[in-house]
This record gives C-alpha cells, sequence and structure tokens, in this order.
C-alpha cells in the first residue's frame, strides 16, 4: 500500500470513527420522559437543572454492528460525516481518477453537514500534491430550507426541524484544522444554494458532489453547476436511491439536458455517473 493509499484509509476511518469507536453520547432526558410519562414533568427541570451548573449526563452508546457505519446508517455523536465508509471509498476512486487522467476542474461538495466529505477531497489534494484546485464547501451552515410551495416534492419535508443538521461555518472550519487542512486551497460558500451557486466564482469543476436532500436544494446545485463539470469529471448524488425528492430532481434535470450515463449504486443510498 503506497503512503498516500495509507493517510487516506486511516482519514476514511478517522472522519467517520470506525478507527476508534464513539463510547459515549448525552443522555436524551426529553426522549426519557416520552418514555416514562409519570416522570414526564422531573426530567426536563433535572436537564435543566444540569444545564445550570454545567453538567451533562452520558449514557454507554450500544456497539453498532460494522456494516452501520461502512454504509453510514446512523447519525454519529462526534464523526465529522455520516456518509460511511462505502461512499467515502467511492469518493476516493473519483478524485483518484480525475488526478490521474489530468480532467481539470475544482471539487466542490453542496450540502456538508460536519464537512467530512470536503475534509477527504483536500486530503486527496494534499496526498497528491496538488497546489493548484480548490474544494469549494457549500452550505447554509445553518440547516435546511423550508419547503418551497413552487417544488410539490418537498412538500411533506421536514428536514428544516432538525438541530441535528445546524452546524455553523466556524465548526466546520474547526474541523478542517483539526486534520491540518484549512488552507487556501478550501474555498466556503455561505448561504442558500439558490443565493450562492448561481454567482459562485467557479470555473470549471471534475468533481460535483450533492448532498442537499430536498428537491430545491439538488436542483439548484445541477441547475448551476452541472454546465461546469468537465467532460470526464463525476457527478456523486449522496442520496439519490434513498430520499424520492431527490431522486425526483436529478431524473428532471437529466430528462430536460438528454443525460443518458446510467447512475451507479454506491451503496443503499448514493448514486454517481462519470460525465461522457
Amino acid at each position: 500500500m503506497t503512503p498516500q493509499a495509507r493517510y487516506l484509509d486511516l482519514l476514511k476511518r478517522c472522519l467517520t470513527r470506525t478507527a476508534f469507536p464513539e463510547r459515549y453520547r448525552p443522555l436524551d432526558l426529553v426522549a426519557r420522559a416520552a418514555q416514562e410519562p409519570r416522570r414526564r414533568l422531573i426530567y426536563p427541570l433535572l436537564k435543566r437543572w444540569l444545564a445550570q451548573r454545567g453538567v451533562l449526563l452520558m449514557e454507554v452508546v450500544p456497539e453498532l454492528p460494522p456494516h452501520v457505519r461502512e454504509e453510514g446508517r446512523d447519525w454519529p455523536q462526534e464523526a465529522e460525516t455520516m456518509i460511511g465508509l462505502r461512499r467515502l471509498d467511492n469518493l476516493q476512486a473519483c478524485c483518484e481518477d480525475v488526478l490521474e487522467h489530468g480532467v481539470s476542474g475544482d471539487f466542490i461538495e453542496t450540502g456538508v453537514w460536519r464537512g467530512g466529505a470536503s475534509i477527504f477531497m483536500r486530503a486527496v489534494l494534499a496526498a497528491y500534491g496538488d497546489r493548484v484546485r480548490s474544494v469549494w464547501v457549500a452550505d447554509s451552515f445553518q440547516g435546511l430550507p423550508k419547503p418551497d410551495p413552487r417544488y410539490p416534492a418537498d412538500a411533506a419535508d421536514r428536514w428544516w426541524t432538525f438541530p441535528e443538521l445546524v452546524v455553523p461555518l466556524e465548526a466546520v472550519q474547526a474541523n478542517f484544522a483539526r486534520y491540518g487542512l484549512l488552507d487556501g486551497q478550501v474555498r466556503f460558500l455561505p448561504g442558500f444554494f439558490k443565493d450562492t451557486l448561481p454567482t459562485a466564482p467557479i470555473g470549471q469543476l471534475a468533481i460535483l458532489r450533492l448532498d442537499g436532500d430536498m428537491y430545491e436544494s439538488t436542483m439548484d446545485a445541477l441547475t448551476a453547476l452541472y454546465p461546469k463539470l468537465t467532460p470526464g469529471g463525476y457527478c456523486i448524488v449522496d442520496d439519490y436511491f434513498a430520499v424520492e425528492a431527490c431522486r425526483q430532481a436529478v431524473e428532471a434535470y437529466r430528462t430536460t439536458h438528454g443525460i443518458r450515463e446510467r447512475i451507479t449504486q454506491i451503496d443503499w443510498g448514493g448514486g454517481f455517473w462519470r460525465r461522457p
């Protein structure tokens, strides 16, 4: 195994916390109260009382079956990414392929959560000594938008109500810095995609990784960025096989623009194709 391969393999296992599994998580007293109705008033009061004193109760995390984190089927407490090892393997293969074959363009991820996949793309550039390309990190950094009535596929969407999906820009930047990968080759695009992507100063792209979940977010990213994807580059859609609204957006865009390349399934959720 080459030094680059060893470094990237270790990084993947660090970003997913499969190298050192998470052992503890905060005890959810509100959820516990819902499970024990007779104590539903005590637990919220106890949580508030402890918080005022800077105390956080923890519980032991049950050991996960290996396939759960490998396939990205949980929301980790500490890991920088929830996409799992198989989608990181795919991302690595795509990045290495465009580098090997000289496909021009930057890398971008739209929808980054804690930044893990974007951190990994920057690591690939570092591992192979690429000092030219940028990694664009596009996210609202305040969670997902509320459904827009113009997109019926998003009507029942509730992602915007999940506080777990809100990760501030400063936290993502700190995660890049933790791995020594926060530098001038990392470019942040804070804001909702409809506002930032159409005018982003991006020339060409070799890797376009979409993780917007919603129809609107997926369509906004494809509309603004797919025309910039260099032939030989890859379009990776994190939730194509997992989220129906996302799949509908991809299919609508592909149909409108006559894109016929087969979408290859990565795992239970992700899919990708190479622009010919």
